[in-house]
């Protein structure tokens, strides 16, 4: 469950509600594609802008219709008492493990966020990724805190974000957080332009957005690092340049994602959630033609 490609689905909203049809989709997608695993209520899943009511019912659905791919729920929240009631409904869905950041409005120390893991796997049975994306959190983890972090009983994972484009650098600074964390606790690259370099320096596990929406893609990547074709894992990655460039352009990959979606009709139009506006028709058009360009129709 924490190697391979785990997928992160969006959470379609219509009218500011869940898109229950459309996520079940999504999510019925990723199990006929065979993902490693399902990360529901990730960043690409809005998680932060949902109530828990909301989260524990996407939670389930994705169970249910995840056909027996393992999943994992995001349960990050500004309290710690919100966190474990996430935590205690996602366990209470059936899910297989817990995706948790450290949501920040206050700063949070290093202290503040140990104690929140620290807390979370005291009271949860289920594993735990430690996700570390500072560009929506705002904070961001030393190496010296995954170490501090993994230590602690129930994490199993850490959710990294790019690594460095010299494969050199790369394979030096996934080694160098190897060296600090337990054996048993997996690497895992996000930053999806990142991933064929993350996934051929050495990390196990590639935390995906694209691969929420088009599972082939990143298998096809996924599959030939893990393999050790990375002549060809590189080679797909680089061949997708246009496509990770507009996820640059455009400020994060969520927006152009859900204007995928949208394209291909797997979410319906302006389903995110406000006030997250989504792209502007003349920047769909671009992202209709990168898709139309590199065949990403499936």
């Amino acid at each position: 469950m924490f190697t391979g490609l785990s997928a992160f689905p969006l959470t379609p909203l219509a009218h500011e509600a869940v898109d229950e049809a459309s996520f079940i989709r999504l999510i019925e997608r990723l199990s006929e594609a065979k993902v490693d695993s399902i990360t529901a209520l990730g960043s690409t899943g809005s998680y932060a802008y949902l109530s828990s009511e909301e989260r524990s019912r996407v939670a389930h659905l994705a169970v249910r219709h995840a056909g027996g791919t393992p999943v994992m729920v995001g349960v990050g929240a500004l309290r710690t008492s919100q966190v474990l009631t996430n935590a205690e409904n996602a366990e209470r869905a059936g899910a297989s493990g817990l995706l948790l950041a450290p949501m920040t409005y206050q700063p949070l120390t290093e202290n503040d966020v140990f104690e929140l893991f620290r807390t979370v796997t005291a009271h949860s049975s289920l594993p735990v990724v430690i996700y570390d994306n500072p560009g929506t959190t705002h904070f961001t983890f030393t190496t010296e805190l995954y170490g501090r972090i993994a230590g602690l009983p129930g994490i199993a994972s850490i959710k990294i974000p790019g690594v460095p484009g010299d494969p050199q650098q790369a394979k030096a600074r996934v080694e160098e957080i190897r060296a600090i964390v337990p054996k048993h606790v997996t690497i895992g690259v996000s930053g999806d332009a990142y991933a064929a370099a993350g996934l051929t320096a050495g990390c196990d596990a590639w935390y995906s957005v694209i691969g929420g929406t088009l599972p082939d893609l990143a298998l096809e990547i996924t599959r030939a690092a893990l393999e050790g074709r990375i002549p060809d894992a590189l080679a797909e990655s680089e061949r997708l340049r246009p496509l990770w460039n507009l996820f640059a352009e455009f400020g994060g990959s969520i927006r152009v994602v859900a204007a995928i979606a949208e394209q291909l009709g797997l979410a319906p139009t302006a389903c995110l959630p406000l006030p997250i506006q989504g792209l502007s028709k003349d920047q769909r058009h671009r992202v209709a033609g990168v898709i139309d360009a590199l065949g990403l129709h499936r």
